[in-house]
């Protein structure tokens, strides 16, 4: 079972205990202050440069998101940027394949814990899931995760979805869990495919209240953070973070 590690920066309640999705959207969008406190703010394309990392952390801390969330290059800049905010940092690791060694994952995971980082996310290990080899993807997990609980950080764990079966998506979800993921997340927007609500209630299915469910990739608008919500995220992902808040309000 995940570690029972509280969700960061976040004006929400949410006990591990239980899981009420319809009380939880309410609560999340009552206003665009307690929407932001849900949402990583996301900047993970390749060709990212530091003037858009240092407005990606202007952004988070003017609107207060409940993280931002960057490629490893930028991590320390991130920090930097948002010391004193309360606004944690969150980096990615073996990103978007999901074919990383095991030393890999601990490695850039330990080197970014040091420098600041406090939230993890990996991708699954996609071909060992096909290939069945089910031991090695709760291995690779494990590994992961011992790195960032062992540092007091928190690790999300990326099905990367639309490249699954519904058995496969199962499959996952549930290792995810024994591996000890603190969120299972939906998609990285890399691939074909991004979040679905069908996908989330899904997911939300498996794991039910044992650790939170992210919904992340090509999320725009607040009707699609409504209907994902509503299906059983508790965090969503956006690059489009600021554009979503403003739609409820924010200026």
């Amino acid at each position: 079972m995940a570690a029972t590690i509280p969700i960061q920066n976040s004006d929400l309640d949410f006990d591990y205990g239980t899981f009420d999705s319809a009380a939880f959207t309410a609560k999340a969008l009552a206003n665009w202050q307690s929407l932001a406190a849900v949402i990583d703010h996301s900047l993970l394309k390749a060709e990212a440069t530091l003037k858009q990392v240092e407005i990606l952390c202007h952004e988070a801390a003017r609107y207060r998101f409940a993280s931002v969330m960057v490629n490893p290059v930028w991590a320390s800049a991130a920090v930097s940027l948002l010391a004193g905010t309360g606004v944690p940092v969150g980096a990615t690791i073996g990103f978007p394949l999901g074919a990383s060694l095991a030393s890999t994952l601990r490695q850039e995971g330990a080197v970014l814990i040091r420098l600041g980082v406090r939230e993890l996310g990996m991708v699954l290990p996609i071909g060992q899931l096909k290939s069945g080899n089910h031991q090695a993807v709760r291995q690779l997990i494990r590994a992961a995760v011992n790195v960032a609980h062992h540092h007091g950080a928190i690790l999300k764990v990326n099905l990367e979805t639309c490249l699954l079966t519904m058995e496969e998506k199962l499959r996952a979800s549930e290792i995810a869990i024994q591996a000890g993921a603190d969120f299972i997340n939906t998609a990285t927007g890399f691939a074909s495919g991004g979040a679905t609500p069908a996908d989330v209630a899904l997911i939300r299915g498996v794991v039910g209240a044992r650790c939170g469910v992210k919904a992340g990739g090509r999320i725009r608008t607040l009707a699609a953070v409504r209907a994902l919500l509503e299906a059983g995220a508790n965090r969503i992902g956006s690059s489009g973070s600021v554009a979503i808040v403003r739609e409820l309000g924010a200026e």
